[in-house]
């Protein structure tokens, strides 16, 4: 590479370091330091207490129920999440026009473009409400009996995940949509002069070229859905019944802001950032993808 290349790929890299060590590297070790005392806003000294904040952790129920619900919540919506979107985008690569694939494409990410906020609110109060709900007035209809969707213990975790399903799904079904583009038609023409059907097609090309977008997928969702706030906060009311919808996030907004113990907050964030590290390495370990078409 020139010289002059590489002073003008230096000059241009240059600011998305700087931003990288101004909001990402900086707030990490700020997180990590600050996790290691008991720091208190209000307070005008802060007790350096060691690894005290963590032996905290594994005592502290809340903590253990926030730990578990996050992993529950994680793994059931990002494995439904990549079937139904999987399979909404298997469905529309199949329809021949590009006008009726563009306006199904665009249909299924409505949903993304409404700020979650907003979209959690309509759903508590018009959707999931107990008593003027539109599905507990559907199940009404039909004789059934009403459900306290996101006040009983039984249904609040499904709730926020059908809800998360509902505003997330467009993004990969728009992801899944452009791999499969992306795979070359001669494959699929060599498969039907060899006489597969339509599901063999699917099983043995287009399932396996979809390697590199479904481990990129799994890898963004499972990153994404561990950091969830909004809904938990926006459509259950304190946590839910017995900290039922009680999550690690929340759980470190509550402590951060509420109860003003940063410091327990910082280490349940480093928990936080460790375990979605693990689990991105391991998930990117599991499907290593070291093919090319």
């Amino acid at each position: 590479m020139k010289k002059s290349n590489r002073t003008f790929l230096l000059l241009v890299l240059i600011p998305i370091f700087i931003e990288a060590i101004i909001f990402l590297v900086i707030p990490i070790l700020g997180t990590c330091g600050i996790s290691f005392m008991d720091y208190n806003p209000l307070s005008h000294s802060s007790e350096f207490i060691g690894l005290d904040n963590y032996k905290e952790l594994l005592h502290d129920p809340d903590a253990i129920i926030a730990f578990r619900n996050t992993i529950v919540f994680t793994i059931a919506a990002v494995c439904l999440n990549i079937i139904i979107s999987l399979a909404v985008a298997t469905l529309i690569s199949q329809m021949k026009s590009n006008k009726t694939r563009s306006f199904f494409r665009m249909i299924v990410f409505l949903p993304c473009m409404a700020p979650m906020v907003a979209s959690a609110v309509v759903w508590g109060r018009s959707i999931l409400n107990t008593k003027i709900g539109l599905v507990n007035q559907i199940i009404e209809f039909f004789g059934g009996e009403g459900v306290a969707w996101t006040g009983d213990t039984h249904y609040v975790m499904f709730s926020v995940i059908i809800f998360t399903l509902w505003a997330d799904l467009g993004y990969n079904i728009i992801l899944f949509s452009a791999g499969i583009d992306g795979i070359p038609s001669d494959v699929y023409e060599a498969a039907d002069l060899d006489g597969a059907g339509g599901w063999k097609k699917w099983y043995n090309i287009t399932l396996p070229l979809l390697g590199r977008t479904t481990t990129f997928v799994i890898l963004m969702t499972l990153i994404s859905y561990f950091q969830m706030f909004a809904q938990f906060s926006v459509l259950l009311f304190k946590d839910g019944p017995q900290n039922s919808g009680l999550v690690l996030t929340s759980y470190i907004y509550e402590n951060a802001f509420i109860y003003k113990e940063m410091g327990y907050a910082a280490a349940l964030s480093v928990v936080l950032f460790l375990l979605i590290t693990i689990v991105s390495l391991v998930q990117q370990r599991i499907n290593k993808v070291d093919w090319e078409y």
